[in-house]
């Protein structure tokens, strides 16, 4: 059960609350967001929700038969936006960020943030901090990189969404960043979890590599619970025993995600299937599947990419996916 509380409800009423909850038989915890205070009660009792909707303080009630409570769809009439700036992501917008899998070096971003620029992308991706299978792999710039990188997108007017890996670099990329992302690694890595609640930046979380819809549905419920509640998921394909893509890219994900949850759905065809010649594919399914938004990698030239060039768009290859999705929207009045 949720009780939404009234905005700056005085101490004693929201303790009478508690004590009624508390008699009922349901544990309780307490969250505050950016938005709004809210009771999550746990109990295996029915109540008469009119008991506690008509006490002083109260300004909702919700009964959630899932075990994710705030990122239900069943206590929203209507589907949650995010606001980046002057960006909206979510409910009826749709949203693309594009850009590198990782930042190289400023011509590198230059070159990218002009491509988004002239084919009317507004958010840039790019990591700085990489997670990579092999040790010997290119694992990012790091801090450095980001100051750059974020400095060439402020003169392009981009944000920017790039990933975070551990606790302590979250203080380290808070002023540089508009989106946190949450790699697939480290979906449920419940302390980085925790500590981005805290934080009033937007989140994308990716769903892992062998992870479950509704334990996508939980690493976002991690987020809300300790206070941020500008989420967004992020469909980018899971492992099977399929071996001839990369991943397989789950397109039933995105349609239960919509019924399941109020959040934004991304989808991620790069990751999704891994080859260049199919992402453009996969990427115009997601979005009549009914995704929110689109992000994919896009680099000058892929094949002298650092990470990920074999799923990396060229600025071509790029601006014919832009294209056609302008033409999907079109064909199936899609709000793009």
């Amino acid at each position: 059960m949720i009780i939404q509380l009234e905005k700056d409800l005085k101490e004693q009423y929201k303790q009478g609350i508690i004590n009624k909850v508390i008699s009922e038989g349901f544990t309780i915890t307490e969250v505050k967001t950016q938005m709004a205070a809210y009771l999550i009660c746990i109990s295996k009792n029915n109540i008469d929700i009119r008991k506690i909707g008509s006490l002083p303080g109260v300004m909702d009630v919700h009964i959630i038969s899932d075990s994710y409570q705030l990122v239900s769809a069943k206590w929203k009439l209507r589907p949650s936006s995010i606001s980046v700036g002057d960006v909206q992501i979510g409910n009826t917008d749709f949203t693309i960020m594009a850009g590198p899998c990782a930042i190289e070096n400023e011509s590198q971003v230059w070159s990218i943030a002009k491509h988004l620029v002239d084919n009317g992308v507004q958010i840039m991706r790019g990591g700085v901090f990489k997670p990579r299978s092999s040790p010997y792999a290119f694992q990012g710039l790091g801090k450095e990189g980001l100051v750059m990188f974020y400095k060439i997108c402020k003169q392009h007017g981009l944000k920017i969404i790039s990933e975070v890996m551990e606790v302590d670099q979250i203080d380290q990329m808070c002023d540089l960043v508009d989106i946190f992302q949450v790699g697939a690694r480290n979906s449920q890595n419940f302390n980085l979890l925790h500590a981005l609640g805290k934080t009033d930046k937007p989140v994308l979380i990716k769903r892992g590599t062998s992870g479950t819809i509704d334990e996508l549905l939980q690493s976002a419920e991690y987020v809300f619970s300790s206070g941020n509640e500008k989420l967004i998921l992020c469909e980018r394909g899971i492992r099977t025993f399929e071996n001839a893509s990369r991943n397989t890219f789950d397109i039933n994900a995105i349609p239960i995600l919509k019924k399941k949850s109020h959040l934004p759905v991304i989808a991620d065809p790069s990751h999704g299937i891994g080859i260049r010649e199919h992402v453009t594919a996969i990427a115009l399914a997601a979005i009549v599947a009914g995704a929110d938004g689109l992000i994919y990698e896009v680099h000058k030239n892929p094949e002298e990419a650092l990470s990920d060039g074999q799923q990396t768009l060229s600025f071509n290859e790029s601006a014919t996916l832009l294209k056609k999705i302008g033409q999907l929207s079109h064909v199936f009045k899609l709000p793009i």
